[in-house]
C-alpha cells in the first residue's frame, strides 16, 4: 500500500474543489503546496478581516472547510486522505498535511463531491416547506462523527435579541463597516460577495442577516418573511483552540454538502459568533455553557419560484497553489 499524492492532475482537480469552499466574506484566505508525497494547507493571514474577524476564528473555519472539500475532492477521485492537523508547533499558519492512499470512492464520497459545484449561499427568505427531521439527522450524525456537536436553535426572543444585539453593534462599527464595504456589493472581483448573491435587508426576518453593502439580488415575487420555516443549526466544539475551529470548520463543509446533497438550501450564519459577547450568550443559550459555538447554519427549502443562484467568484488556482517539495513558508 503506497502512501503518498496521486498524479498532478488528481491532486489539482481535488484542490479546483477545494476553492469552492465557503469563506469569510469570500476572502478565500488559505494557501496549498504540493510536495514531493505530501499536501500542505496553509492560512493566508494577509487575507485576514480584523474587523469581522479579530481572533482568526472564522479565518480557521474557512480553511477547515477548504481542507474537507479538498479531502471530499480527493475521495471522490479514488483517494483516502490521512491528515496531519496543525503539524508544525512553530509555523501556525501551516495547518495540515496530506498524504493520500488509493481506495476505491463509497457513494457518500461521490455524492458529496458533486454537491461542490451545486452548493450556494443562499442568503434570500426560504419557502414555507418544513425541513424533515430526517434529514437534519443525517446531518447531525456526520457532523458528530467528526467530532463536533450540533444543535437545532429554538429560536426564542432570547435569541433573536442576541441576534439583533449582534447587527446593532456592527452597524455602530465604523471600522468594521469601511471593512465590509470594501469586501461587498462586488462586480467583477475574484473574491468578496458579489452584488447580485446578496439581498437587501428584510425588516420582517425572524433571523436578521448582515447588511451588506450595495445589495442587488431581488427576493421572489410572493416571497413572505413570516412563512420561512428555514431552521437553525449550530456547531460547537468541546474546547476552543485553533485546531477545535479547524474541525469546526471541516463539519461546516460537511453540514453544508450534506444540505446540497439532500436539496436543502443553506446559509453560514456568523455575525452573531464575531462579537464577544455575543458569543458567550449563544454558547450560554444554546450549548448550556458547555461546547463552544464556531458556526450557525440557516437551513430550509430554496424559495419557490426562485431563480438559481449563480455561483460566487473564485480566485485562478495558480493563485492559490504552489508547486514545492517543502512546505511553504509563513504566507504573511
Amino acid at each position: 500500500m503506497t502512501v503518498g499524492l496521486p498524479d498532478p492532475d488528481t491532486v489539482r482537480a481535488a484542490l479546483q474543489l477545494a476553492t469552492r469552499a465557503p469563506s469569510v466574506h469570500n476572502s478565500q484566505p488559505w494557501l496549498w503546496t504540493i510536495g514531493a508525497d505530501t499536501l500542505h494547507l496553509h492560512a493566508d493571514t494577509s487575507r485576514h478581516l480584523p474587523r469581522t474577524d479579530p481572533d482568526q476564528r472564522d479565518l480557521m473555519l474557512s480553511c477547515g472547510a477548504a481542507l474537507h472539500h479538498a479531502v471530499v475532492g480527493l475521495a471522490a477521485l479514488g483517494f483516502h486522505s490521512r491528515i496531519s492537523r496543525l503539524p508544525d508547533p512553530q509555523n501556525p499558519t501551516h495547518l495540515a498535511s496530506i498524504r493520500t492512499v488509493a481506495q476505491e470512492p463509497a457513494e457518500i464520497d461521490v455524492a458529496l463531491a458533486a454537491a461542490i459545484p451545486r452548493r450556494r449561499t443562499d442568503r434570500r427568505i426560504f419557502s414555507s416547506w418544513v425541513v424533515p427531521r430526517t434529514d437534519i439527522a443525517a446531518i447531525g450524525v456526520r457532523v458528530a462523527r467528526m467530532g463536533v456537536q450540533m444543535r437545532r436553535v429554538d429560536m426564542s426572543t432570547d435569541i433573536e435579541s442576541i441576534v439583533a444585539e449582534s447587527v446593532s453593534t456592527h452597524v455602530h462599527d465604523g471600522e468594521y463597516l469601511a471593512e465590509l464595504t470594501m469586501w461587498s456589493g462586488r462586480y467583477a472581483a475574484a473574491a468578496g460577495v458579489p452584488a447580485r448573491n446578496t439581498p437587501r435587508p428584510e425588516p420582517a426576518s425572524w433571523l436578521p442577516g448582515r447588511i451588506f453593502a450595495g445589495a442587488a439580488l431581488d427576493q421572489p415575487p410572493g416571497t413572505d418573511a413570516a412563512a420561512d420555516h428555514a431552521v437553525v443549526l449550530a456547531l460547537g466544539t468541546a474546547a476552543d483552540a485553533p485546531v477545535d475551529r479547524l474541525r469546526a470548520g471541516e463539519a461546516t463543509s460537511m453540514a453544508l454538502l450534506t444540505c446540497t446533497a439532500l436539496g436543502l438550501a443553506s446559509c453560514p450564519v456568523t455575525e452573531p459568533l464575531e462579537i464577544d459577547a455575543t458569543r458567550q450568550a449563544i454558547r450560554e443559550e444554546v450549548f448550556g455553557g458547555v461546547e463552544h459555538p464556531q458556526m450557525m447554519l440557516r437551513v430550509g427549502w430554496a424559495p419557490v419560484g426562485a431563480d438559481p443562484l449563480p455561483s460566487t467568484p473564485r480566485r485562478a488556482l495558480d493563485d492559490v497553489v504552489r508547486s514545492t517539495t517543502r512546505p511553504a513558508a509563513d504566507p504573511a
